[in-house]
Parts: structure tokens; C-alpha cells; sequence
């Protein structure tokens, strides 16, 4: 197979290729958004979560073990795997985020700034209650990473958050 350059002439291929990852995300994070909202109208708020629940409980296994392959990640390789692994996920390339370590076998993880969430702030829109979606995808994520991380929610949408972030997780062996 051939390699190329797709970055347009005159444009660095490293940022060309940021930006490419960035709207790639975008436009996931879109249909992602789009996909929710038609379920919700034919079935109802409750009912799309918990579609859209059992839907990233498969995703996020599928994205955590693309992530172990692609950083020939360790099979069990504990918090500093997992912490590696949130940085590359969908979500870190449209959302600002932060793992912070609290020792060696926990860290708290929290997104700063959710692409979601600010855009229903500037619409003067109630938090969009992620909670229920977030428990399943970051427990699934995680337990893919390493089976024995366990997963607490801080914090998350229906909950009161502090202005500082929308969400925070915990992750522990």
C-alpha cells in the first residue's frame, strides 16, 4: 500500500493530522448526539438512556481494547494503563480532561470542559443527566483496561458538579 500526504499543500502534516483526529471526534460525538435525540423523540427520555447505556457498554470495551492494541498496553497493566488509556479515548480529542493520580493503584478523573454539557449551558439548558450512561461506560472501559479496576462516580449530571468540572470518576485497584 502506498503512503501519502493528505494534509493539504503548505500545511504540516502533524497539525493537519491533529485537526483530522479533533474533527473525526466531532463528527462521532455528533452522531452520537443525533442517534440519542431520534430514539429519545420515538421512545422517551428513559428508554434512550438505557439504550444508549447498553450501547457504550460495548463500545467502550471496543474502544479500550483498540487502545490496549495500539499502545501495546499490558493485559492487566493496572491504573498507569488505564490513565494512558482515558487519554486516547474518543472524548479526549473534544472534551478537556484531567486524570489526576491520588497514589499508585488510584486516580480521579474529571472532565473539565464536556463538549455536551457547554453547549446545553449556552443554550440555557438543564445539564443533560448522563449519570446512569457515564456508570456503564467508565466501569466497562475500565474493567477492559485492567479486570480489577473498580469504578466510583464523584460526581455527574443529574448531581450538582462544582463550576471547576461536569463529572468526576474514581479508579482504584
Amino acid at each position: 500500500m502506498k503512503k501519502y500526504d493528505l494534509a493539504p499543500d503548505g500545511m504540516d502534516s502533524s497539525v493537519f493530522y491533529r485537526s483530522l483526529i479533533e474533527d473525526l471526534a466531532k463528527r462521532w460525538l455528533a452522531h452520537d448526539g443525533l442517534w440519542f435525540q431520534a430514539v429519545e423523540k420515538e421512545y422517551g427520555m428513559n428508554a434512550a438512556i438505557n439504550i444508549d447505556a447498553a450501547a457504550w457498554e460495548k463500545f467502550s470495551a471496543l474502544e479500550a481494547e483498540r487502545i490496549i492494541k495500539l499502545l501495546k498496553l499490558p493485559r492487566d497493566g493496572g491504573i498507569p494503563a488505564l490513565k494512558k488509556a482515558l487519554g486516547l479515548r474518543l472524548y479526549a480529542f473534544v472534551n478537556k480532561q484531567e486524570a489526576v493520580e491520588e497514589g499508585e493503584n488510584r486516580i480521579v478523573f474529571r472532565m473539565l470542559d464536556c463538549r455536551v454539557q457547554s453547549a446545553r449551558k449556552r443554550k440555557n439548558l438543564p445539564d443533560f443527566p448522563c449519570k446512569p450512561v457515564g456508570m456503564v461506560e467508565y466501569s466497562s472501559f475500565a474493567r477492559t483496561i485492567d479486570p480489577r479496576i473498580k469504578t466510583r462516580c464523584i460526581t455527574c449530571p443529574p448531581d450538582k458538579h462544582p463550576d471547576e468540572y461536569y463529572c468526576a470518576w474514581e479508579f482504584w485497584i
